[in-house]
């Protein structure tokens, strides 16, 4: 797996505070944005950020190139509807790649799998012969291969640190959104000094079908 951050917004916090600003100033723009440049906002979008007032936070983007993960990831991480994807096809790129669980080494099922594997890439190179590959496509499984490149707003990428960096998430999802905020947090450190899952910030939602890791999530992600 492979995660790049490969373009963003100049100076997102300060982009964020200025659109934060502008709500509550009659500057004319140019003056604002001095205003917001030469101050210290880390304080306000701490604030901003307590209170709720998101909108701001929606002006700073990220895209990542992401590779090496599943189709399975890719249907989870689509489900994330403010985003933007442009993903690989399988019409157009003719082969089999796949991505294999941690779980399939560790219960020693090496074997089993990449046979398994190995009868899908049969099939799928047997009916390509006489299908189209946007046909022969269908015999795939989850585990092909694929490639993609998403933008997300800081506020949507908020979101889904908040639901993928669960324990309870699929571990390969979950994975992706741990390298994205390793490579975000640097870029503006206070909208993302909590990013994680819901228990950083109170009690787990999951209630008794939580992981029962508090105390190790808290210090993994706050310190």
């Amino acid at each position: 797996m492979k995660v790049t951050l490969i373009a963003h917004t100049p100076e997102p916090e300060k982009v964020i505070a200025f659109a934060a600003r502008r709500c509550y100033s009659a500057l004319p723009n140019d003056e604002l944005w001095e205003k917001v440049k030469a101050g210290d906002y880390r304080d306000f979008l701490r604030k901003l950020i307590r209170r709720g007032h998101l909108t701001p936070v929606e002006h700073a983007s990220f895209t990542f190139a992401v590779e090496g993960v599943s189709r399975a990831c890719l249907a989870q991480i689509t489900r994330h509807r403010i985003a933007s994807f442009s993903v690989q096809s399988q019409r157009y790129v003719k082969g089999f790649n796949f991505v294999v669980p941690p779980a399939v080494a560790e219960r020693g099922k090496e074997g089993e799998f990449l046979a398994a594997m190995e009868e899908c890439r049969r099939s799928y190179e047997k009916l390509l012969e006489f299908l189209p590959a946007e046909d022969a496509r269908f015999v795939l499984p989850q585990a092909a291969e694929t490639k993609f490149v998403v933008t997300m707003n800081a506020r949507e990428l908020l979101h889904f640190f908040s639901l993928r960096l669960c324990l309870r998430a699929q571990w390969e999802i979950r994975r992706v959104a741990e390298k994205m905020l390793e490579l975000v947090k640097p870029l503006a450190p206070v909208v993302f000094e909590k990013a994680g899952p819901p228990c950083l910030r109170g009690p787990c939602p999951e209630g008794e079908e939580g992981c029962g890791k508090l105390e190790e999530v808290r210090s993994k992600y706050l310190g």
